[in-house]
């Protein structure tokens, strides 16, 4: 049996994310608590998961309820994981952004974007988008640079080229929303 707690758990899931269930590459996986530690959790295999890094990155501190959120906003399913690791034929994405800027303001029901008729999202729609995920962290927002440049780029795991993030990073501070001292980052919500 393997000793590391993410190859055991590799081990145990089969190599499949415990989230979309598609094959999990080791260079792609990461162990996800379930209760984040910083919430109390603890590393026993009750409260371990392994995923795509991508998507831990996206549920950094967020309490269970947040995470079951996540869960129940995508149906009890991902049918695309967010770094695109499997390969899955089917439905939305985890963070298709106009799906979830419409459902955070209208509480309606996200509507997945026509294959015919693709969303073209302007810099505001993906600055709108950035500040409602990081909004909805609460007190789990990413507290340095490095890890705060990590999470937007989770969010637009490829169609995002670094030049457009660190673009997307310089809005949220010219905009206040986004306090910069040394490496600590502070959040204007």
């Amino acid at each position: 049996m393997p000793t590391k707690p993410l190859n055991r758990l590799m081990f145990i899931q089969g190599r499949l994310c415990f989230f979309c269930k598609q094959a999990l590459p080791t260079t792609e996986a990461s162990v996800e608590h379930l209760l984040a530690k910083s919430n109390g959790g603890n590393n026993s295999d009750e409260n371990c998961v392994a995923c795509c890094k991508s998507l831990n990155t996206l549920f950094g501190s967020m309490s269970l309820r947040e995470k079951f959120q996540v869960v129940l906003n995508q149906k009890g399913q991902f049918n695309k994981c967010p770094k695109n690791v499997g390969t899955v034929k089917t439905a939305a994405p985890l963070n298709d952004p106009p799906a979830v800027i419409s459902q955070t303001k209208s509480k309606a029901t996200p509507k997945t974007p026509s294959k015919a008729a693709p969303v073209v999202e302007t810099k505001n729609s993906k600055l709108a988008f950035v500040i409602a995920n990081l909004k909805r962290r609460g007190n789990s927002k990413p507290r340095s640079i490095k890890t705060l440049t990590s999470a937007l780029a989770s969010l637009y795991p490829k169609d995002m080229p670094e030049e457009e993030l660190a673009s997307l990073f310089q809005q949220l501070q010219s905009t206040g929303q986004v306090i910069v001292t040394e490496d600590k980052v502070m959040y204007a919500f």
